[in-house]
């Protein structure tokens, strides 16, 4: 009895860490050779973060395309590019009308409950685009939405975990 309810809270467990409160996507450009990609120069032109995330992106990217094999030079493979935004997001929420109800049930006369609510957030997503540097052209890119950019707290710990998630996909696995 106690392996199987092990089992069980050992899967409950996996379960729930292998969600991503994030949305991550990649795409790449099918006749690029990723094997041949060996370098990098990271550019921010488009960063548009304040100092500290702004340190936290490059730390964890850096950190990211290493553990990849490649290394940073000043004459690279790629170029990165790296962007930040944000959008104001509204959730409305609308409970349903359920509550006391009065003579013949609920197909009879009596009082209902309705109740609606908002609430307004700012998400933030990073985007990056790895360039080829001798065809100027664009081989991935991955996306990542869903940081919590109203709270420093959560900003300090979804910067490094979301820039891991987008980097999964890199170097892309090929069909």
């Amino acid at each position: 009895m106690k392996k199987y309810i092990f089992i069980l809270l050992a899967s409950a467990a996996l379960g729930l860490t292998s969600c991503s409160p994030f949305q991550v996507r990649s795409d790449y450009a099918e006749t690029a050779n990723f094997t041949t990609y060996k370098t990098y120069k990271i550019r921010i032109d488009d960063l548009k973060l304040n100092d500290i995330d702004k340190d936290r992106v490059l730390n964890e990217l850096s950190r990211q395309l290493q553990s990849k094999g490649l290394q940073s030079g000043e004459n690279p493979d790629l170029i990165v590019n790296v962007k930040a935004n944000h959008k104001k997001i509204t959730d409305i929420n609308n409970s349903s009308p359920y509550g006391m109800w009065g003579w013949g049930g609920p197909f009879g006369w009596g009082v209902g409950m309705s109740r609606t609510w908002t609430s307004n957030y700012n998400e933030g997503a990073l985007i990056v685009d790895l360039i080829d540097s001798k065809t100027n052209k664009l081989v991935w890119q991955g996306i990542g939405s869903g940081i919590s950019v109203d709270s420093p707290r959560s900003k300090q710990r979804q910067i490094p975990e979301i820039m891991a998630e987008i980097m999964k996909n890199y170097p892309p696995q090929r069909k």
